[in-house]
């Protein structure tokens, strides 16, 4: 028998999986967009490439369709401010000019992200209410500081990776 699962249960076990917090960001003709999330994941090692899944409606969807390029900016615990700056701007007021500048695409890729990965886009899926967008990265920088762990979104709240001792 299958059991007929509700969104509000579904949303509360997905909250139990951690997640990298992530800005994926494009341009539009208005200037640079992006959104805060964590729906990221590699593909592929060959040809190096990952997937984001994209709520159709959110501001970004269009702009990486039309655009043909996208970046994903992996943050750190010192981002929790750019975190609470897209949520309360839009647009290009989310992008501080000195903070932001392209790798290869074009895509504005955030100065001491943890990791950034600037990619082409390659492919797209329907996901329902989502797209999968799957990119091929062109262009990777990792930025590893001691003071500051990967940002992580569990349990509806910001949480920090740290590696256990052996």
């Amino acid at each position: 028998m299958i059991s007929t699962v509700q969104v509000p249960d579904f949303q509360q076990a997905m909250a139990s999986f951690p997640g990298g917090v992530t800005a994926v960001t494009t341009n539009s003709v208005d200037g640079p967009i992006g959104i805060i999330a964590t729906a990221v994941c590699s593909v592929s090692a060959e040809p190096p490439s990952i997937l984001v899944c994209v709520h159709k409606s959110a501001s970004v969807h269009d702009a990486i369709l039309d655009a043909g390029y996208f970046a994903v900016n992996l943050l750190s615990t010192r981002h929790r401010e750019l975190v609470a700056r897209f949520q309360r701007q839009r647009g290009a007021e989310r992008f501080e000019p000195h903070l932001w500048a392209p790798l290869k695409t074009g895509a504005p890729t955030l100065a001491g992200a943890t990791l950034t990965l600037d990619c082409t886009l390659l492919d797209t899926h329907d996901g329902y209410s989502h797209t999968i967008i799957v990119g091929a990265v062109s262009a990777t920088r990792i930025h590893h500081t001691a003071d500051a762990g990967c940002l992580l979104w569990h349990d509806r709240t910001f949480a920090l990776s740290s590696p256990l001792a052996a």
